[in-house]
C-alpha cells in the first residue's frame, strides 16, 4: 500500500516540490467585499491591493467537509493510505474538519488507512512536516514512518516573523486598541513566533532593522546550537523586494540560497503586507517555550 499525503493551502510549499511529491491542497479562501479570493500564494496581488484599498475586514474560510473528503476518498479509493497534516487546531478549524471527513471516508471504505496530524503550525513550518512525509512516502516508507516523521519535524522547526504595522493585528484581534496605539507611538516591532500551535511573541524591540538583526541572530544561534541547519525559507506579505533583501542576510549565515516565499491571503489578512519572516529547521530539536 502506498502513501499519499494531503496538507492545506495554508502551508505554502513551493509549487514544484509541491507537485513533485504529489502532495494534495485543502484550499482555504479569504472574502473581502463580496469576493472570494483562492489562498493561492502565487495569485493573490488581487486581494493585497483590493485590502489596500478597503475599511473592510476580510474574513477567511476553511477548507470544506467535503473538499477533504474528496482529497481523502479520491487516494483511498486507489488503494492507498492517506496521512493528512493541517494547519494548528488552535488557529483553524481545518483539524478538526479533516478529523470528520475522515470518519465519513472510513464510513464508505471500512478498510481504509488514514491518520490526522495537528501540524502545529502555518505557512512552511506545517510545510516542513508535510514535505518530509511526503519524502518519507515517496520512498515506499509505512504510513507509521511517515507519521513518526512528520511529527519529529514538528520538533525541529522554528518560525519568526515581524509584521510591518501593527494594525492588521489590531483589527483581526491578535492585539489591543491600546497596545497597538502605543506600539505604533514607540515604534514598537513585535517579533512573532508559533509555540505549540500559537502565536506568540518572540522578543519586542524598536524598529525593523533591530527586528531583523534579532531574527538573524537567533536563526545563526540556532543553526550553531542544534546540530545544524536543515532547510531555510524567508517568508514576504506583498513585499518581495523586502523579503528578498533580508534573505540575502539569512544567506550569509546559511552559506546557501535562500527561497523567498510569499505568504496568501488567509494569513496575509492576520499578519498584514510588509511582513518578513524566516522559517527553518535544525538537525537537533528546538527548543520552545511560552
Amino acid at each position: 500500500m502506498a502513501v499519499k499525503v494531503i496538507t492545506d493551502s495554508t502551508s505554502y510549499i513551493p509549487r514544484l516540490r509541491r507537485e513533485k511529491l504529489d502532495i494534495g491542497i485543502a484550499q482555504l479562501s479569504s472574502l473581502l467585499d463580496g469576493v472570494t479570493y483562492v489562498d493561492d500564494p502565487d495569485a493573490c496581488e488581487d486581494f493585497y491591493e483590493a485590502l489596500a484599498k478597503t475599511s473592510s475586514w476580510p474574513t477567511t474560510s476553511q477548507p470544506s467537509v467535503q473538499g477533504i473528503v474528496d482529497l481523502m476518498e479520491e487516494r483511498v479509493s486507489a488503494g492507498h493510505g492517506v496521512v493528512g497534516i493541517f494547519i494548528s487546531e488552535v488557529m483553524s478549524g481545518t483539524y478538526s474538519t479533516s478529523l470528520l471527513a475522515r470518519d465519513i471516508v472510513r464510513e464508505k471504505y471500512p478498510d481504509a488507512v488514514i491518520e490526522v496530524i495537528d501540524g502545529r503550525s502555518n505557512c512552511i513550518e506545517l510545510g516542513f512536516a508535510v514535505l518530509v512525509a511526503a519524502e518519507a512516502a515517496a520512498d515506499g516508507k509505512s504510513i507509521e514512518d511517515v507519521v513518526a516523521v512528520a511529527t519529529e519535524r514538528i520538533l525541529h522547526t522554528r518560525f519568526l516573523f515581524t509584521p510591518f504595522t501593527l494594525d492588521y493585528l489590531r483589527r483581526g484581534g491578535r492585539i489591543g486598541n491600546a497596545e497597538a496605539l502605543l506600539g505604533t507611538l514607540l515604534q514598537i516591532k513585535p517579533i512573532l513566533s508559533v509555540v505549540d500551535g500559537a502565536t506568540d511573541t518572540f522578543a519586542k524591540v524598536r524598529t525593523t532593522q533591530k527586528a531583523h538583526d534579532l531574527m538573524m541572530e537567533t536563526f545563526a544561534a540556532d543553526v550553531r546550537d542544534k546540530g545544524g541547519l536543515g532547510e531555510v525559507y524567508v517568508h514576504h506579505i506583498h513585499d518581495v523586494a523586502a523579503g528578498r533583501r533580508f534573505a540575502d542576510r539569512i544567506e550569509e549565515v546559511a552559506g546557501r540560497a535562500v527561497e523567498v516565499l510569499p505568504i496568501g491571503p488567509v494569513i496575509g489578512t492576520h499578519v498584514g503586507p510588509g511582513t518578513v519572516g524566516v522559517a527553518y529547521y535544525t538537525n537537533d530539536r528546538m527548543e520552545k517555550s511560552r
